[in-house]
């Protein structure tokens, strides 16, 4: 198992350095006519922009002083989105880079064309015989600076340098505005959506319930409290019910980002705010969180229920918790509950909707997908979560999976639009 995991490791890192030096060749080497400043600062900016990539994810892992964890965060993790979306670029452009060649070459024959001088007339050949034609001049009287360069017109330094610079700067235009565009997209804060979800079992005095929806909101060295704070504010303004924290409120421990999830306490629902952890509480501490949001107003569901007036409220633990004897258990939140009442689980990842198949939940409120965060990121979340986003039903249970609040690694979202989700419960019998 230690071999393979090296071996795919090697791989990996074969490929990336292969990927950026690539990109270096591209972008820098050959859009320059020598060796010089260009190709040296495209080194820096590329090598460095991955250290510090890699010294902000190790910072942030091993509890390095928090304000180190935020000097590195900001450009270590717009690089990771910068980087990705150029190679993304430069491979485009290894597409478009023949066509516009041929249609560079193509002008330029035109141009030679035109510029040739129309054919004379040949004159009219008379009797008297006179001096001999003098003989076709050979390839050593042609000039050489007349002769046309080896490869045809687009061999010539000029063009090739033209488009390589019009290709690079394409690639380089579009990777900084995507990039950019999707971290203001994050940083204005999420957008709310709302869905209608009929239950069965739900009484009709429970029509128009309203579930506000808040996952991955991921405070830490980049989201901070301003952020915290747009997420408090927008969900206040839907004014729910019921609030559901379904996981993965924070990157780092209750020390540094206490101040930054203070504004939580301000949440305001008719029947209150609960939590459930996500995989990435158990990276900053979880039992100390759980104890901080309980210290905010918010009710920790530990494979918990709770029932409230028309139907039962239900939390698991994420299954990263399983390492440390703290996993889900659907048998303690679920196993003698009365199962006429309509029940609504929250539990942090999609692939937990399997056991509450099991346990008859009849609705499952998740996030953990981001819904792929940075396409085409959703290619991969996809195969890995049986719901990427939105809801589906699976038997007699439905899942909702929220796209979340906030971004992972960096501040970045490209096609999977931040989300606050209220969820608006629909009784049959209305």
């Amino acid at each position: 198992m230690v071999i393979v995991f090296a071996l795919v490791a090697l791989l990996v890192l074969s490929v990336v350095v292969v990927g950026n030096w690539w990109m270096w060749r591209r972008l820098f080497r050959d859009t320059t006519r020598a060796p010089g400043l260009v190709r040296q600062v495209g080194v820096v900016v590329i090598a460095g922009g991955w250290a510090l990539t890699i010294g902000g994810l190790v910072a942030e892992r091993t509890g390095a002083p928090f304000w180190l964890q935020q000097v590195l965060a900001w450009p270590g993790f717009l690089w990771l989105a910068l980087a990705m979306y150029l190679m993304l670029g430069v491979l485009a452009g290894e597409l478009v880079r023949p066509l516009l060649r041929r249609l560079l070459e193509r002008r330029a024959r035109a141009r030679e064309a035109e510029a040739l001088p129309a054919p004379e007339p040949e004159p009219v050949p008379v009797a008297a015989a006179g001096p001999a034609d003098p003989p076709p001049p050979s390839a050593a009287d042609t000039p050489a600076d007349s002769a046309t360069p080896p490869g045809g017109p687009l061999a010539t330094p000029t063009r090739r340098l033209f488009v390589s610079r019009v290709i690079a700067g394409t690639a380089a235009a579009a990777a900084v505005g995507t990039v950019g565009y999707g971290t203001y997209g994050v940083l204005r804060g999420p957008k709310v959506k709302r869905v209608t979800v009929p239950l069965a079992k739900l009484p009709r005095a429970a029509h128009g319930y309203r579930i506000a929806v808040v996952s991955d909101v991921h405070l830490g060295p980049v989201l901070g409290r301003g952020f915290a704070q747009k997420v408090v504010d927008t969900i206040n303004g839907t004014q729910p019910d019921l609030i559901a924290v379904v996981g993965d409120l924070v990157d780092g421990s209750v020390k540094d980002l206490g101040p930054a999830a203070a504004p939580l306490a301000g949440l305001r629902a008719r029947h209150g705010a609960y939590f459930v952890t996500g995989n990435h509480e158990y990276f900053s501490g979880a039992e100390q969180w759980i104890e901080e949001v309980r210290r905010l107003g918010l009710r920790p569901l530990e494979n918990a229920r709770t029932e409230l007036p028309h139907f039962d409220l239900a939390g698991v633990n994420d299954v990263a918790g399983e390492s440390e004897g703290q996993g889900p258990d659907f048998a303690k939140a679920l196993g003698d509950r009365d199962r006429a009442r309509a029940c609504v689980l929250l539990a942090h990842q999609p692939v937990q909707i399997h056991d509450a198949v099991d346990h008859g939940v009849d609705l499952q409120l998740s996030g953990h997908t981001h819904g792929g965060q940075l396409w085409p990121g959703n290619l991969v979340a996809g195969l890995a979560n049986p719901t990427l986003a939105g809801l589906e039903r699976y038997g007699d249970t439905q899942l909702y999976v929220s796209r979340g609040a906030g971004a992972w690694g960096p501040p970045t979202r490209v096609g999977a639009e931040s989300d606050i989700t209220v969820i608006e419960l629909a009784s049959r019998q209305a």
